[in-house]
């Protein structure tokens, strides 16, 4: 299995860090307005809370995450309290995407997101790549599917 960039830990610390100010952010306004009695320490402390629960979140994900191409399918595994195996055959390989968001940017990553055939979950996305590496996944997985054209899907 090929594991995510170390980097991207720290795309999903600062996700968890934002979430965690917004959390704090709305519990205190609903506290103000509602009750206006929890001493500021209440407040910094459910800010600190989730905002560990987050960081420990992001730290165990990514030893949990991992993906490979197989002989006919893309797999992934990755999950914390769920732990989740997708497959995706090439065949049902619609279309290949590299997104660059602006932390991942600041950090040199991107993702590559894989576009399936179907509605549910109709796609799969692979975070914290080096670019060289998503544009070189990109183009492998383009190929694979392009090769298993005809193929039965199932």
């Amino acid at each position: 299995m090929e594991s995510l960039h170390s980097r991207v830990r720290a795309v999903w610390i600062v996700r968890a860090v934002v979430v965690a100010c917004v959390l704090t952010v709305a519990v205190a306004a609903a506290e103000r307005w509602l009750v206006d009695t929890l001493p500021a320490a209440a407040l910094v402390a459910v800010g600190l809370v989730a905002a560990g629960v987050g960081i420990g979140h992001a730290l165990v994900l990514y030893s949990r995450w991992g993906f490979e191409l197989q002989d006919d399918a893309l797999y992934l595994e990755r999950g914390v309290v769920t732990f989740v195996e997708t497959s995706v055959p090439f065949v049902r390989v619609q279309h290949v995407d590299t997104e660059f968001g602006p932390v991942e940017r600041a950090l040199g990553l991107s993702s590559v997101v894989v576009y399936t055939a179907g509605s549910r979950n109709a796609d799969v996305t692979i975070p914290g790549l080096r670019p060289e590496r998503a544009r070189r996944l990109q183009e492998t997985l383009r190929d694979l599917a392009v090769e298993s054209e005809g193929e039965d899907a199932v």
